[in-house]
């Protein structure tokens, strides 16, 4: 699995999942449940992830939609 983003914009974060559902690419949320035991702060950021044969296009598929590419690239925060 890579990590495609991670980041506390949970809105930003909504419409990336449903880019990639829409685009018929698998993906992952991890520390979603730990963000939530923590309060709802936003200290903790959630990961997206998908397969490593999915990780081009998927970062592709979202630079489309508008997402910035720094966002995407090598998991950096977003």
């Amino acid at each position: 699995m890579i990590e495609l983003w991670r980041t506390n914009d949970l809105v930003g974060l909504s419409y990336a999942q449903a880019v990639l559902k829409e685009a018929g690419i698998a993906f992952f949320l991890l520390d979603e449940h730990t963000s939530v035991i923590e309060g709802s702060l936003g200290v903790l950021p959630r990961r997206l992830m998908v397969d490593d044969d999915d990780a081009s296009r998927a970062r592709r598929v979202l630079r489309d939609a508008g997402i910035p590419e720094a966002a995407v690239e090598k998991g950096r925060p977003g």
